[in-house]
């Protein structure tokens, strides 16, 4: 593993703890007014207070779970049934999978943010409808790479020799051609991830995420008062930032770890 890797999964992975522990180690109640508003750090409040006075702090440190398990969930969908549609496009005769890669190339076209905003209008910014729009969103990208790497696979002579001893095509699938994509499937849904949390944060600073303490919430309201107590808007900018970061990072070097030449 190189540095890439162990300094991306550090900060990934320090951002993760604080918001699945955060919770716990509040000392304000996130929804409470504790103090004037956009009061600057001191008194007892580490990072001030926000545009409604309450603690920017423990905001933060509320903000971020549902945010990430939002995330997580929906990439692991979108790249789960990316996989599938992939192997399936992968496997077609040839001119059935010239046709539906076309249709999935078509899809990739379509703007992400905007299919989501109308889907999101019609049906309603509930936890679910974000995760399956944002995780659906994923699925022609996953597609098209996972395609890609198959293909390679399947033109493999122990793929050809398991084929002609009859192996089921479910036994091909789980045991010939998924181990052999698990490296791009790794940085496939490193990708993803990131651009879930993007996605997610553009959404809730839109006003479509869910109605409590988020760090995309945060952002949009607190960014008034930008000029008199930036930490209101900082902070989660900060947040969503290191774990942006460390995800390029971690997937950069898994990348760069599963295409290296061998010596």
């Amino acid at each position: 593993m190189n540095w890439r890797s162990v300094i991306g999964a550090a900060a990934a992975l320090l951002v993760v703890l604080a918001a699945l522990v955060g919770p716990i180690l509040i000392t304000h109640d996130p929804y409470a007014f504790v103090g004037r508003p956009f009061q600057a750090p001191g008194n007892g409040h580490l990072l001030g207070t926000d545009i409604l006075g309450r603690d920017v702090l423990s905001g933060l440190l509320v903000g971020g779970r549902e945010f990430l398990v939002e995330g997580i969930v929906a990439t692991l969908l979108g790249v789960g049934a990316g996989l599938l549609v992939g192997v399936a496009l992968a496997l077609s005769p040839r001119r059935v999978g010239a046709l539906l890669l076309s249709v999935n190339d078509t899809l990739i076209m379509l703007p992400q943010i905007v299919i989501a905003l109308l889907v999101l209008t019609r049906l309603g910014a509930t936890p679910l409808t974000l995760v399956l729009v944002v995780g659906l969103s994923h699925v022609p990208q996953s597609a098209r790479v996972l395609r890609t790497a198959t293909a390679r696979v399947i033109e493999q002579d122990y793929f050809h020799v398991a084929r002609s001893l009859g192996v089921s095509r479910f036994r091909l699938v789980t045991g010939e051609i998924t181990p052999n994509i698990a490296g791009h499937l790794l940085v496939e849904f490193g990708i993803r991830l990131a651009m879930s949390v993007v996605v997610l944060a553009s959404l809730s600073y839109l006003g479509f995420g869910s109605t409590g303490v988020n760090w995309g919430r945060m952002i949009h309201d607190n960014q008034g008062g930008l000029t008199i107590q930036p930490w209101a808007v900082l902070a989660p900018v900060i947040a969503i930032g290191v774990f942006l970061i460390g995800m390029n990072l971690l997937r950069d070097g898994l990348s760069r770890s599963y295409t290296r030449e061998p010596s």
